[in-house]
């Protein structure tokens, strides 16, 4: 499988990880190593995505441009822009979900009432077809499951996402859109739409789509 490189610069490549493929090598070689593999060069991650979603990931080309990247993503300096979909009507259109997070059974985590070091995030939807609402998701902290934790926690868990309760689909789905960060002077703005699942496909196509073309222009 050909890995799409969205970005190829000097100091990092930010390529598009396909949803179903493992960031790192378990059985058979990860996003990061084929990545490598497809460039010739030896890279480095600064970030990842879960095996079931897809999108932008950026990858250094060495050691030092990842310490200064992964100083980027721990200070919350990168802007974060997710897609999801789903097929169950939410506690509310938009909005924040913020708290404080905890493991679960099965690997998954849940959202707690508390707000000692709470994960937050800020989401809009919108209706595209007969019960199948699009999600734009920024993400104000970093953590682990945080965004699929967020939708479930609306009684709303994302479609496939079989962990969390979501329906059964051909896909998971999470995917991110779009993400930005001032480097050394210049501002990198990237943004990839989703190219596989059938209902991403309607939903990129639907008119209210047209504002989300440019999530940075929305109030955050």
């Amino acid at each position: 499988m050909s890995i799409e490189i969205v970005l190829d610069h000097n100091d990092f490549v930010i390529a598009n990880k396909p949803h179903g493929i493992s960031f790192h090598s378990e059985s058979e070689a990860g996003f990061v190593v084929q990545v490598e593999v497809q460039m010739g060069i030896k890279l480095y991650p600064v970030h990842r995505l879960d095996k079931v979603t897809s999108g932008l990931i950026v990858l250094a080309k060495s050691a030092l441009h990842a310490a200064q990247l992964t100083e980027l993503f721990s200070r919350r300096c990168v802007d974060k822009f997710y897609l999801a979909i789903i097929d169950a009507k939410p506690k509310k259109k938009q909005g924040w979900i913020k708290g404080d997070m905890a493991k679960s059974r099965r690997g998954a985590f849940k959202l707690l009432s508390t707000m000692n070091n709470p994960a937050i995030t800020r989401f809009y939807t919108v209706s595209f077809t007969q019960g199948k609402r699009g999600v734009l998701l920024k993400p104000y902290s970093g953590k682990t499951h945080q965004l699929r934790v967020a939708l479930k926690s609306l009684s709303a868990p994302i479609l496939g996402d079989a962990l969390y309760g979501g329906s059964k689909a051909d896909r998971t789905y999470l995917h991110a859109y779009a993400l930005a960060f001032d480097w050394h002077g210049q501002r990198i703005w990237c943004q990839k739409a989703p190219s596989d699942g059938v209902w991403y496909a309607e939903l990129i196509n639907h008119e209210a789509f047209v504002t989300w073309q440019a999530p940075q222009n929305l109030e955050w």
